[in-house]
């Protein structure tokens, strides 16, 4: 088997794939031969990945969509349809997010975050899933957290719907799996990205050093590597991988234990 991993004449959406790990996976992509169609509702962004990707040799599609509105996931299907005949990689990337204390988000807060995470990957696993069911062939990719199910303070919106995305990647993987589809879900560390600096306060050296501190690998992931590894899972050198969820975090969901009264006793005593 070849280590290299080759899509020429595989077609990609690549949902939020304007800006940060989207992307960067469209890109990754791209290099490997996919044609690539990049999805996003914001036209700026849109015209300046695609500008970004063709300097570096990739031709890419883009269709401005809002995945929280089916009939407009419905259209982006059907382009991509028109323009390539196939489907084969589905990467479900669109996100939103933002911390908040939980007693204090609002009705549209929730709406506006589970709209787009769950409802929006299921409008598009469910529109180009019917396309891959005739072809009986393709591989979708649910980008998740670590938090959907070990929780985090401040962001229960985004964790309660990746978890549900979670669900609906095993569940789809239990019911498309003999049909030739795969579904997998990849929950990447903590990245610094514009959105993650504006929404999540990785903009500030004190809460930005505080991550790393929580993370045995002490660093941030890399955006090239976690595309990656989105990469390989959709690639046929993991055929056989299906229903699963891969965590490249540096470590940072393990429970820390022993470490942490030590790192604690520490600053107490330096402080002294």
């Amino acid at each position: 088997m070849s280590t290299k991993m080759d899509f020429t004449g595989k077609t990609a959406i690549v949902t939020g794939g304007s800006t940060g790990l989207g992307k960067a996976i469209a890109e990754e992509l791209g290099k490997s031969g996919a044609h690539v169609v990049i999805a996003s509702r914001n036209e700026k962004n849109l015209f300046s990945a695609k500008e970004d990707l063709k300097s570096k040799g990739i031709e890419a599609t883009t269709i401005q969509t809002d995945v929280r509105h089916p009939e407009q996931v419905e259209a982006m299907v059907a382009q991509t349809i028109e323009r390539y005949g196939r489907i084969d990689m589905l990467v479900n990337n669109a996100a939103g997010n933002f911390a908040v204390p939980s007693e204090e988000l609002t009705v549209n807060g929730w709406n506006a975050v589970v709209g787009i995470v769950l409802n929006g990957t299921w409008y598009c696993t469910s529109a180009v899933g019917k396309v891959m069911l005739e072809q009986k062939h393709g591989a979708i990719l649910n980008i998740i957290a670590t938090y959907a199910w070990a929780g985090a303070p401040g962001v229960v919106h985004s964790a309660a719907a990746k978890a549900g995305v979670l669900a609906m990647t095993r569940t789809l993987a239990v019911e498309w799996g003999h049909r030739g589809i795969r579904v997998n879900a990849f929950a990447p560390g903590p990245m610094i990205t514009e959105a993650a600096s504006k929404n999540l306060l990785f903009d500030n050296a004190d809460a930005k050093q505080k991550v790393i501190d929580r993370i045995p690998a002490r660093r941030f992931a890399e955006l090239d590597e976690m595309a990656k590894i989105a990469g390989f899972l959709l690639s046929d050198q993991a055929a056989y991988i299906n229903g699963d969820v891969l965590t490249a975090d540096g470590g940072a969901c393990l429970g820390r234990g022993f470490m942490d009264l030590m790192a604690n006793s520490q600053s107490l005593r330096a402080n002294k």
